[in-house]
């Protein structure tokens, strides 16, 4: 049996800890000892962040299953996902960042909008906590810096500026919806999740043993 103390919160970098206070939007929690940010006030209310996700969840589909770039040279063509590309350096000198890239640009990114989705489409409910929310909000906080859609982006534009020069490269759906995915993950995935345990714990008293 575990105690749950949601109304208090650690500084990340020097462990001091603070009883959490509501923030009016615009303001930043700030920590006394090393002057580090420990939470912000959430800027969107569920709605628009399930929206956000959703959003967030139809730019990845898009992004995984439609071409990125199309290249064409003496009537050949040949085209390629994000998959295909992270595939595309396992065969190769740069193999061993094939794992590393594949994890970083689809993997995390897909966990994280699914855990989102999962646990904001059930806070929507009446503020309910969804099925293993205590993991999936560990799993949320422990993801944020391995997401990095930007650079895959940044590689496919340096990418396609130096095969434009040998061959005819024209972008595909899929560089307009990483692109898409690249600010809706930004948006959705570094909000502040700690409110989260406040929206979905009313009427439950602090400190309540929980299973």
């Amino acid at each position: 049996m575990l105690k749950s103390f949601t109304n208090l919160v650690v500084c990340e970098h020097c462990d001091t800890t603070y009883t959490r206070a509501a923030l009016a939007p615009g303001e930043v929690a700030r920590c006394g000892q090393c002057d580090a940010v420990l939470y912000r006030a959430s800027a969107l209310d569920i709605d628009r962040w399930l929206a956000l996700t959703v959003a967030a969840a139809v730019a990845f589909m898009i992004a995984n299953v439609s071409p990125v770039v199309k290249i064409s040279l003496q009537g050949l063509h040949s085209q390629a996902t994000l998959w295909q590309s992270a595939a595309a350096l396992a065969h190769g000198p740069a193999a061993p960042i094939a794992v590393p890239t594949a994890l970083a640009i689809i993997v995390v990114p897909f966990m994280q909008i699914s855990l989102l989705l999962w646990v904001l489409g059930h806070a929507r409910r009446g503020g309910r906590r969804a099925p293993g929310f205590r993991l999936a909000m560990r799993m949320l906080a422990g993801l944020r810096p391995w997401s990095m859609v930007e650079v895959a982006l940044l590689g496919i534009l340096v990418s396609v500026i130096k095969l434009s020069s040998m061959v005819e490269v024209a972008p595909g759906a899929g560089i307009w919806a990483t692109a898409a995915l690249m600010i809706l993950i930004t948006i959705v995935a570094s909000r502040d999740i700690h409110w989260l345990w406040d929206f979905t714990d009313s009427g439950r008293p602090r400190g309540e043993v929980a299973p």
